[in-house]
């Protein structure tokens, strides 16, 4: 029985979504090389799993040495390890449950959340798995068991800025950081345009603080300027340290540059050195360079992206996490995807804004449903939760607004169900048509979602001093006030720069309202194949449901 003074709700699943991924007839069609290709995609995002722990909570890559540890003690046989250690077979289950949450959120906050999570199992009966195991699996737990447990202050129970007694691991080792010496820390990177997706920081003492590089190199760049001064009077140093995650860096580069030797063309093979290029020097810059040559990357049989993409965890909002996912086309899907691209600028003009708020000319990206082999990183996918399966990258500006973007599907994520699976907060007569129909409005809502909202929208911005993206002399209407805009971006400011720990909540509510906006239209909802008046107003429902 689960402790009775842990609040339910911190309660890990029980029990846990857990759906079977269809990919298999999609990875046997491809060539030898083609499945090389995908292998050294794989086995690079998958290196980066302790990079991910790491960035999540102070303790939570020993919780997973725990589950490794107490798995290889009994070999899997969880039944005999239950009756060796005296455990009941239900406490064990619990444990598993636990343990599959925590995978699928490379930490013990839930990815989706940001939540503490606790085991069912009572801490008493863990011990004794662990003290059956021995070794390794009792020294953990004897590490890390009290934590796993506390649910009190009550505020450490959420991921966020330190010294509001929350908890992040983006800022190791620093118990006394303020929000307000993190935004000055940014203001300092911003103004001498150090990227700092790659980056955790570190307060040292009052006046020092380390930005910590994801890179193999523990040396900096050449020619890089490593201590700057700021604060009042210049009192304080921040100084620019490389190789974190050194060793985890060097593996995945080796992998990324033998996955260049089995690339299917020059763009791949110069993406794939600079993503080595960039996890070998810290560098985003060169991250940015694998990034464009991606976009350019146009219909390949394999697609992936890896590397320090989302910054949805960091309270900052500007930190990212650690992903990687290797996936295959399908082709038959693709192709409504590209009739929605190609019809792509009628939809536009019919969103409630003038055109001065879009780019002067809409940038027709990649769209392709993708069957996924391969997803390493906190955010797992899970149509369930109604969350990451659809994707729209890259997230630097600069590049989306002159180069473009590419939008995914994850296709057989979309279609993926589980057997336990509970429907909730509908009518009784709702059930059997939003059972019908939730996989085919859920595409039609992620694809308007990523291309038409994600793909939509222009920065205002002063590009450098005295250059504007737009006349400065007739700047556009807010629709809002009928009054001319009086606010822009200024040079090397960006969406998460200025929006911080709103930014990504805020886009992803503006691309979810786009899809609602535009899910009405008719003549969008035929091109998924619902052309027919009932078949149009019932897919329209179940969106909205």
């Amino acid at each position: 029985m689960a402790d009775t003074s842990i609040p339910t709700h911190l309660l890990a699943d029980s029990p846990p979504t857990v759906c079977r991924l269809e990919v298999a007839p999609h990875f046997t069609a491809l060539t030898p090389k083609e499945k090389l290709y995908a292998h050294h995609i794989s086995r690079a995002s998958f290196l980066g799993t302790r990079v991910t722990l790491r960035q999540h909570s102070p303790e939570s890559e020993a919780i997973y040495d725990l589950i490794l540890a107490l798995y290889a003690a009994c070999s899997g046989d969880w039944k005999r390890h239950a009756l060796d250690s005296s455990v009941s077979e239900q406490d064990v289950q619990y444990w598993l449950e636990y343990a599959t949450v925590f995978l699928a959120s490379l930490g013990n906050y839930k990815s989706f959340g940001d939540l503490k999570f606790v085991p069912r199992i009572p801490k008493a009966e863990l011990r004794k798995l662990a003290e059956r195991a021995g070794g390794e699996a009792r020294k953990l737990f004897d590490g890390v068991g009290e934590v796993v447990y506390s649910v009190v202050p009550e505020e450490k129970n959420l991921i966020g800025y330190i010294d509001a007694g929350h908890v992040s691991a983006y800022y190791p080792d620093s118990p006394s950081i303020t929000k307000a010496e993190i935004e000055e820390v940014q203001a300092l990177t911003a103004a001498n345009e150090i990227l700092v997706e790659n980056t955790r920081l570190k307060k040292v003492s009052d006046s020092e603080f380390h930005l910590l590089f994801a890179s193999a190199e523990t040396a900096a760049p050449g020619g890089q300027k490593t201590e700057f001064a700021f604060g009042e009077g210049g009192k304080k140093r921040l100084k620019l340290v490389y190789g974190d995650y050194a060793e985890l860096m060097r593996k995945i580069s080796a992998e990324c540059l033998a996955a260049a030797e089995h690339s299917a063309n020059e763009i791949q093979r110069k993406m794939w050195e600079e993503y080595a290029r960039s996890f070998d020097i810290g560098s985003i810059q060169a991250h940015k360079e694998s990034q464009k040559y991606w976009v350019q990357d146009k219909g390949p049989r394999v697609e992936a992206n890896i590397g320090f993409v989302e910054t949805y965890r960091d309270p900052a909002g500007v930190r990212a996490e650690w992903e990687g996912f290797a996936a295959m086309v399908n082709e038959e899907r693709t192709r409504t995807f590209g009739e929605l691209v190609r019809r792509a600028e009628d939809f536009i003009t019919r969103l409630p804004w003038g055109k001065d708020f879009e780019k002067n000319h809409f940038l027709k990206p990649d769209f392709t449903s993708l069957e996924v082999l391969t997803f390493a990183g906190a955010g797992i996918p899970a149509a369930q939760a109604h969350q990451n399966t659809g994707i729209n990258i890259p997230n630097y500006d600069d590049i989306r607004q002159e180069i473009g973007f590419k939008n995914v599907s994850l296709g057989n994520i979309l279609s993926a169900r589980s057997p336990n699976e509970v429907i909730t907060f509908l009518k009784p007569e709702d059930v059997a048509l939003y059972s019908k129909l939730q996989r085919p409005a859920f595409e039609v809502q992620v694809g308007v979602h990523e291309l038409l909202g994600h793909g939509t929208g222009k920065l205002l911005q002063e590009t450098s001093p005295g250059e504007y993206n737009f006349d400065l002399a007739n700047p556009p209407i807010n629709p809002i006030t009928n009054e001319p805009v009086g606010t822009w971006y200024k040079p090397n400011e960006t969406w998460g720069s200025v929006f911080g720990g709103l930014a990504a909540s805020y886009e992803e509510c503006r691309a979810e309202l786009v899809a609602m906006y535009l899910g009405v239209e008719k003549d969008l909802l035929s091109i998924f194949g619902h052309a027919s008046d009932q078949e149009a107003e019932d897919v329209l429902y179940i969106e909205y449901l």
